[in-house]
Order: structure tokens, then C-alpha cells, then sequence
């Protein structure tokens, strides 16, 4: 009795553990926002400060960084949109940054699966563009990225790091054909409404 009881606690214990994971420096996050006809998704890993000097140190200035930590930070667009100025299409893409004091270029590359940016290829990349850095009072322990939506058709992938802050604009590719897209959808849901009330 006790050995079956023993063996039913150690499948138990197994089992619950199994479903666990170790603690690690850097968690992985995957953030999701809601943005025009679709969404946009950034799955990355959060390095900490921890007490270190960041950008000009740890991550140097004019090196391409991989705007995380772990694997290279992939962000994944569900329609084509206008990335900081530059026409990007619906996908998943890699997004490397390289960090400089007073302005961050910004690269969307076609190689999404790639560990760091050891493999980095800039011939890769679809998109590069270049945003201010504003320096903030208050202190980031964990690298954060993020979405500040503006309006309907507009949003700002905002990366956040220490006491730096950048803005990635981004908006829809083409508006005008995403308004009457808009608008056929809402007359197919009025139909819709008015047929339920019948």
C-alpha cells in the first residue's frame, strides 16, 4: 500500500513539475495589439538593467542589437502598413535596432528566425529607418516594447530600456482602401442586424 501510494505521489510530483519552468534573466514576452483590419504581435526576450550601464556599454552604440534578449525579437504584421515611412508587407519579420546617443536606426529584416544578431544580413532587410531617442526621469528595469495607439489608423511601437525611449510611427499602407473596406464590413453587419430583428 505505502509503495503505490509512494508511486502515485512521484507520477503526481512529475506531472505538476513538468509543467513548470526555471526562472530565466531574461523572460520572454509576446505582446499583441489590435491595430487597423488585423494585429500586430512581438514575441521577445526582456533582458534587466540589474545595475549596468546599457546603451553605450552593454549594448554599444553603432552595433546592430537585437532589440531584446535570446533569439532576435520577431514582430509580425497582419496586413501591410507604413513602418516609420517605409512600405512594409504583411508578414513576420525580424527587428534589429542599432542603438546610437541621440538616435536609434531601426531595421525590419527578412530573416525572423534567427538566434541574436550573429546571422545578421543587412541584404535581408526591407525596411530602415531612423528615430530620435528621448532620455526619461524615470528608469526601466526590464526592456519593454510596446504600442501607443494614436487613432484608428495609427500607432507607435515604442521601446522602452533604462532611462532611453524610442518611437516607431506606423500606420496603414493605404488608407483610402482600408476605409472602404471598413465601410463594406459595416454595411454587412447592419444587414446582418436588421436581419436578426425580422
Amino acid at each position: 500500500m505505502k509503495k503505490l501510494l509512494l508511486s502515485t505521489m512521484l507520477a503526481f510530483s512529475v506531472t505538476a513539475y513538468s509543467q513548470w519552468s526555471t526562472p530565466t534573466p531574461s523572460p520572454q514576452q509576446k505582446i499583441e495589439q489590435q491595430f487597423s483590419l488585423s494585429k500586430i504581435t512581438v514575441d521577445y526576450g526582456r533582458p534587466g538593467v540589474k545595475g549596468r550601464k546599457i546603451f553605450g556599454d552593454l549594448v554599444p552604440f553603432n552595433k546592430v542589437w537585437r532589440a531584446g534578449a535570446n533569439g532576435a525579437t520577431k514582430i509580425t504584421f497582419g496586413q501591410n502598413v507604413n513602418f516609420g515611412g517605409k512600405m512594409v508587407t504583411a508578414g513576420s519579420y525580424a527587428l534589429f535596432v542599432m542603438p546610437m546617443e541621440k538616435e536609434w536606426k531601426i531595421m525590419l529584416n527578412k530573416d525572423a528566425n534567427q538566434w541574436g544578431a550573429y546571422a545578421y544580413d543587412e541584404k535581408l532587410n526591407v525596411a530602415e529607418i531612423s528615430v530620435p531617442v528621448q532620455k526619461l526621469n524615470d528608469k526601466q528595469e526590464y526592456l519593454e516594447i510596446s504600442f501607443n495607439p494614436i487613432d484608428d489608423h495609427t500607432t507607435h511601437l515604442v521601446i522602452t530600456w533604462d532611462i532611453t525611449q524610442v518611437k516607431v510611427p506606423i500606420t496603414e499602407a493605404k488608407p483610402e482602401a482600408v476605409l472602404k473596406i471598413i465601410d463594406k464590413l459595416n454595411d454587412i453587419k447592419k444587414i446582418e442586424k436588421d436581419a436578426a430583428k425580422k
